[in-house]
């Protein structure tokens, strides 16, 4: 698998985010030198010491001929489709929700049946499920409480009837909720990990909701694992989580307890204007079945590492 997939032309979009940065490293470490998209507004802080390794291309996905004329001049022939909008509560914008995760995948994807291609991963989110009170599974029916997650359903089943009409090698990982190197210092572990290694109180709404909470490292094996079986799993639509939620609570004393941290949680001193559920796990039997994939870290290994990314590479947070 190594070998082959370090053979093939490969583009990566949203590369400058936290999924498509930890891709781009693990492509990079496997002999492969992708191709990626940018938009001239992009921040590259993550990928900046590996900008010479990879090929860059300058357009916006929701630029449907700008799309058309990258993908005809990149000709890839394995797609990551990480770029994404609305995953964290400051992306606000509805049009751009909707302008990013829904034409920009279409748009994408459309250039690519154009030119052809051998693998197109389509990076889906938990948001699609809306509230549940038991697994989420892949063939639950989607009631998404939020406008990304209605975006992002609307371009997975996009992507999945592109897939049945016309027999693409297409498929959609739905991932849950991934944490480690290079995550957003907004987001819940890497702001605890910021409020330890600052020796400050972390501020917090409520201890109750939950996550299925899933180590980066473990996601990328994923998309690995299915690339190498993409003709055997077209058109499906597959969770990637750890099978186990752990509440904000509980996550919070995990970080405190492994960083050694003599900081105490400010609980209710954030509002939180999202419709929290206080259940939200990842039924995962799909993925082992089809790819052969489980989590390799439980929760403290996963924790345990990102922390100590965190201490050695503090500074280029700013």
């Amino acid at each position: 698998m190594v070998s082959s997939i370090s053979k093939k032309r490969i583009l990566i979009t949203g590369a400058t985010g936290f999924i498509g940065a930890n891709l781009l490293r693990r492509l990079l470490d496997l002999g492969c030198r992708p191709h990626i998209s940018l938009r001239r507004s992009s921040d590259t802080w993550r990928i900046t010491g590996i900008l010479n390794k990879v090929k860059p291309h300058y357009f916006d996905l929701s630029n449907r001929e700008a799309t058309f004329k990258a993908v005809c001049r990149i000709k890839p022939q394995v797609i990551y489709h990480c770029a994404t909008y609305g995953g964290y509560s400051f992306q606000d914008d509805y049009a751009s929700i909707m302008r990013i995760n829904v034409a920009g995948t279409s748009n994408l994807l459309d250039a690519c049946l154009e030119n052809g291609f051998y693998c197109f991963i389509n990076t889906g989110s938990s948001s699609e499920y809306g509230l549940k009170n038991r697994p989420m599974r892949e063939d639950d029916l989607l009631d998404p409480v939020s406008e990304y997650g209605a975006a992002k359903a609307a371009a997975t089943l996009f992507c999945q009837a592109k897939a049945g009409k016309y027999k693409l090698p297409v498929i959609t990982l739905r991932l849950f909720s991934p944490y480690g190197p290079y995550e957003d210092s907004r987001r819940l572990v890497a702001s605890l990990i910021f409020s330890c290694l600052k020796n400050r109180a972390p501020a917090l709404s409520s201890a109750r909701p939950v996550r299925d909470f899933v180590f980066i490292e473990d996601v990328l094996g994923a998309y690995v694992k299915a690339t190498a079986r993409i003709n055997k799993i077209s058109g499906e639509i597959i969770n990637i989580g750890s099978g186990r939620q752990y509440s904000i609570g509980e996550m919070t004393a995990k970080v405190i307890k492994l960083a050694d941290a003599g900081v105490k949680p400010r609980w209710g001193v954030i509002d939180n204007p999202l419709r929290e559920p206080l259940f939200w796990r990842a039924d995962i039997s799909k993925a082992e079945r089809l790819l052969g994939w489980h989590p390799a870290h439980n929760i403290d290994e996963g924790l345990e590492k990102t922390i100590c990314w965190f201490r050695k590479n503090f500074k280029i947070y700013g």
